[in-house]
């Protein structure tokens, strides 16, 4: 299997600008999706900064990414990666951060980031903040990242009910983002794929107007370009108030996306 991508953004019906900034490498399977937080153009250098730091550092790592295509199996080949991935992460927070700090300006810029990197028949994933992953197969769609926002938070300690979290106010509210301090904790998972898996990376401008379960049958069988245009309008029509950030991520046989004219 290899992964063939594509991925569209747009500035929404109310910012003035698009703060979102997102990277498609099917060279060596990197996918990133980036909400800047800041205003002013701080939020979409933080995210643009960022997205080039995993990018960059991610190439570099080819000796990791060569020895887990080697020996998949091997526990010590995939905790490389997995390492490679949160370092690339990391070193993306030190520079905002660095950046922030010897700027004025641009205090207090940071961004999310939804981080996929796919090697082999595995996909490693990166999280900081509320842009997520999905994996839809088949009629089926799920989560692959946890939001870190105030109202998640409230929800995992049992201080309010599901009902209760979605006529919350706040829920743009993040509690972890890149460069708002020189470290960030960040969540990583890994899952086994299948030939015909697409993954979904966006920003929260998109799945905030996706209503549980709909993922699947709102885009079913179409062509990856058609489907991340679908959700980028779909959002526009349900309001539009934020930037809006779509990836898709197909897993194609060899030689399928030639058949495919994708």
């Amino acid at each position: 299997m290899k992964p063939i991508s594509t991925g569209r953004t747009d500035i929404g019906r109310s910012r003035k600008h698009n703060e979102d900034s997102f990277v498609c490498d099917d060279a060596i399977g990197l996918y990133v999706v980036a909400d800047g937080v800041g205003g002013h153009a701080k939020g979409e250098i933080a995210s643009a900064e960022s997205v080039s730091q995993i990018q960059n550092w991610v190439m570099g790592a080819r000796d990791a990414r060569r020895a887990y295509l080697e020996a998949p199996e091997d526990e010590a080949t995939r905790f490389a990666v997995r390492r490679t991935l949160e370092s690339a992460v990391q070193q993306a927070c030190y520079m905002v951060f660095g950046m922030a700090e010897m700027n004025p300006d641009q205090r207090g810029m940071s961004t999310t980031i939804s981080a996929l990197l796919i090697l082999g028949e595995r996909a490693f994933i990166a999280q900081v903040g509320d842009s997520r992953v999905y994996l839809l197969r088949g009629d089926d769609s799920v989560q692959l990242t946890e939001d870190h926002t105030l109202i998640n938070y409230k929800l995992k300690q049992g201080l309010i009910t599901p009902e209760q979290a979605k006529q919350a106010k706040g829920k743009n509210v993040i509690t972890r983002a890149v460069g708002h301090k020189e470290y960030v904790e960040v969540d990583n998972t890994q899952i086994d794929l299948q030939p015909g898996d697409r993954l979904l990376l966006c920003s929260d401008g998109l799945h905030g107007y996706l209503q549980d379960g709909e993922l699947g049958s709102l885009i079913g069988e179409l062509p990856s370009d058609e489907a991340c245009q679908k959700l980028i309008d779909l959002a526009n029509q349900r309001g539009g108030k934020d930037n809006i950030t779509a990836v898709i991520v197909e897993m194609v046989s060899d030689g399928a996306d030639a058949l495919l004219g994708r």
